[in-house]
């Protein structure tokens, strides 16, 4: 289609799927200002993305619903906070289908962790690439969410990594685990067998990120946990990362602390897009 790539006009497809027929027919009269006339819903999707200049053009109209963008999202495996305004959906579909940010995320090989990024980074960046890449890759494990597992296993964690998982709920319980295989099925657990969704903040005051002198570059983002429909609490988690010397530009997790809070214990204050406690003092502490 012209002024699409090829992702481009699969994911729109889907989001235009999602429309009701007139809604539909009625995007098509504002996109060829009434010129051609369409007979249903086919032609009227394919007149739809023919006619649009771009991706971001299309995804903007007033037809196009904020609600159709985030639901898409979800389906994608997309983790994006319940209460993201429209242009932050719209950021984030057109992340999705770029092609810089598919060469980002995808992982080498099956032993990769997936996260690519250049050799003069910012720590932030790639804070909020590897966040957007574990919380997809972790979600996509929630059978409830309805789409294709990705590949998760231990080939993403150092070998001796450590997971400190500290639950607020009705009791504080602490676990703590060591090896990649255990911390592997942990976090397996959470998603696959507690069907569990995490939805990270990767806006500024929900990720923060900072980098070690020794290698070791330390992220910290906050978020909420949701079941089907209901929010269950906050959780706040710290991961340790070091590049892998086999893949110089492949990075694998060396430690990670998880912190839940459920709706109880949170008092009924509000969960929605939390920031992140943690300040760059206290994540440096983990460096030492």
């Amino acid at each position: 289609m012209p002024g699409l790539s090829k992702t481009e006009t699969v994911g729109l497809k889907k989001i235009l799927n999602s429309m009701t027929a007139e809604d539909l027919m009625s995007l098509s009269d504002t996109v060829t200002n009434k010129l051609i006339v369409v007979e249903n819903v086919c032609e009227a999707t394919e007149t739809i993305l023919s006619f649009s200049k771009n991706a971001e053009e299309l995804l903007r109209r007033r037809k196009v619903q904020r609600d159709l963008i985030f639901k898409y999202l979800v389906k994608e495996g997309v983790t994006m906070s319940p209460n993201s305004e429209k242009h932050q959906l719209v950021k984030r579909a057109l992340e999705l289908w770029s092609p810089v940010k598919e060469t980002l995320q995808q992982p080498a090989t099956s032993d990769s962790t997936g996260v690519k990024v250049e050799v003069n980074f910012d720590p932030l960046v790639l804070g909020q690439q590897f966040c957007q890449w574990f919380f997809q890759l972790l979600n996509s494990q929630n059978p409830s969410l309805g789409h294709q597992p990705l590949q998760w296993g231990p080939q993403h964690f150092w070998p001796d990594v450590k997971l400190r998982l500290l639950s607020r709920t009705n009791v504080e319980e602490m676990e703590e685990f060591t090896g990649a295989e255990l911390v592997s099925l942990r976090l397996l657990a959470l998603t696959g067998g507690e069907r569990l969704h995490f939805s990270p903040n990767l806006e500024p005051h929900g990720i923060k990120a900072l980098a070690s002198p020794h290698g070791l570059v330390l992220v910290g983002v906050a978020g909420t946990i949701h079941r089907d429909s209901s929010c269950l609490g906050i959780f706040e988690q710290t991961f340790g990362l070091i590049r892998s010397p086999l893949d110089e530009n492949s990075w694998k997790v060396k430690f990670i602390n998880l912190k839940i809070k459920g709706q109880d214990a949170l008092g009924g204050s509000e969960v929605a897009a939390p920031s992140l406690s943690y300040n760059s003092t206290e994540l440096q502490l983990y460096c030492s």
